[in-house]
């Protein structure tokens, strides 16, 4: 069987599968995800075993330990995966829910309520346990999942939803609702990418060239993920030692992460005071600082910034810096140069912090706090399957109620509508 067809096989079967899975109450939904968590503990030897030869694998290729770490899975890790399982099965339930309605002058009642999107394809690089929590947010969320992860992790990934699928196998779940895209070649990413019609929307999680290349090739609907430039301002009116904790954290509690701070923004008025005591702090957490000519002029030991050093995402210890002139030139910069991720403006200004607000068009901005909050956790959804830069249907962190669409339902007495208005058939 070629690769199309093993592809072709498995999205017939997450259709099939969703259909069955759409119309399920919360009760089997919890009891299929708290089997998949067992699972995955009892059988925490055999997923590290194939773990472990993607690593070996890995690490013969060349690949930086960093990235190994990553992809790494031990009895910790599978237990603490079996753990978030467990917690979204303690998720309410947004199926079912409904977002608005009432009843029509005509009489007839109307309610919007959120319903499943279908088959959700999910394109993701590295880390093998976005395998099984996006297939737990998915199935909470009444969706099949067709899931098409990084080569690096195929063996990982492979076990992993086979001990998915064993386990919705005694449940009312079908076991054919979580699915992994056969094959390691870029061939399978295009099968998915143009499945139109078997697929309802794809969402990508990983760098810019991934997301940028879904997006582009994709005849599926997707939704972008991830890619964050987040800028932290300081503006003119900020406390400029809270400014300071605040890019400190931004930039260095994480770095490799979305929501990590790529950009500090100085007002001129307060640059001679804040930059040098920056330059210091951030030369001091091991942060290279790539300035524009007005920051360079502060310290010897920064990098001077290109063009592509202020849209860089860096996910590491490095920051771009520039001293601005006003507030809406911190916001031309940012919307020039910004991912619409997460930006935040320092100030004791309500006026400027009011200003801010209202122009930067971000999914997430921060007032006199860190980047790194913009969260589904944070945030309190309880998880997440990905942050969105975009602006249909899921914007910000995107928890169950992202995952489902809705559907218009209004219901009558034999409401028929005529030329000249509501009749009631038979009244």
């Amino acid at each position: 069987m070629s690769e199309a067809e093993d592809f072709l096989r498995v999205a017939h079967a997450a259709r099939e599968a969703a259909a069955e899975l759409a119309p399920l109450a919360r009760a089997p939904k919890d009891a299929a995800l708290r089997a998949v968590a067992d699972a995955l503990v009892a059988r925490t030897e055999e997923i590290v075993e194939a773990n472990a030869l993607d690593v070996a694998a890995a690490r013969e290729s060349g690949t930086p330990e960093t990235m190994i770490d990553r992809l790494r899975l031990d009895r910790e890790r599978v237990a603490a995966i079996a753990d978030a399982v467990r917690e979204v099965a303690d998720l309410p339930d947004p199926v079912g829910e409904v977002v608005r309605g009432g009843t029509l002058p005509n009489g007839l009642e109307l309610r919007q309520i959120r319903v499943p999107l279908g088959v959700v394809g999910i394109i993701y690089e590295g880390r093998p346990n976005v395998t099984v929590d996006a297939a737990a947010l998915c199935l909470k969320s009444g969706n099949a999942v067709l899931l098409r992860g990084s080569s690096s992790a195929y063996r990982s990934n492979t076990v992993l939803v086979k001990v998915m699928q064993d386990a919705l196998a005694g449940t009312h779940v079908p076991a054919g609702a979580v699915q992994l895209v056969p094959g390691t070649t870029r061939d399978s990413v295009k099968h998915l990418m143009r499945a139109r019609g078997l697929v309802d929307v794809l969402i990508p999680r990983g760098g810019a060239s991934l997301i940028n290349s879904v997006v582009e090739e994709s005849t599926v609907p997707v939704i972008e993920t991830g890619v964050g430039n987040c800028h932290v301002y300081v503006d003119a009116d900020a406390d400029l030692d809270l400014a300071m904790e605040i890019l400190v954290n931004a930039k260095t509690q994480r770095p490799s992460v979305c929501n990590a701070a790529e950009t500090l923004l100085v007002h001129a008025a307060v640059a001679d005071e804040f930059v040098p005591a920056a330059l210091a702090r951030l030369a001091k957490e091991g942060v290279t600082v790539h300035g524009d000519e007005r920051v360079a002029s502060y310290g010897a030991a920064v990098v001077p910034a290109t063009e592509e050093d202020f849209g860089e995402e860096y996910l590491s210890l490095d920051i771009a810096a520039a001293v601005v002139d006003t507030l809406e030139d911190a916001v031309a910069h940012i919307r020039r140069y910004g991912s619409a991720h997460t930006d935040a403006i320092v100030t004791r200004s309500q006026k400027a912090a009011r200003r801010f607000v209202s122009l930067v068009d971000s999914a997430a901005v921060a007032v006199n706090a860190s980047t790194r909050f913009t969260d589904g956790a944070e945030f309190g959804f309880g998880a997440e399957i990905g942050i969105s830069t975009q602006k249909l249907h899921a914007r910000g962190p995107m928890g169950l109620p992202e995952l489902t669409s809705t559907k218009w339902v209004y219901t009558g007495d034999g409401h028929l509508r005529t030329s000249s208005g509501t009749v009631i058939a038979g009244a």
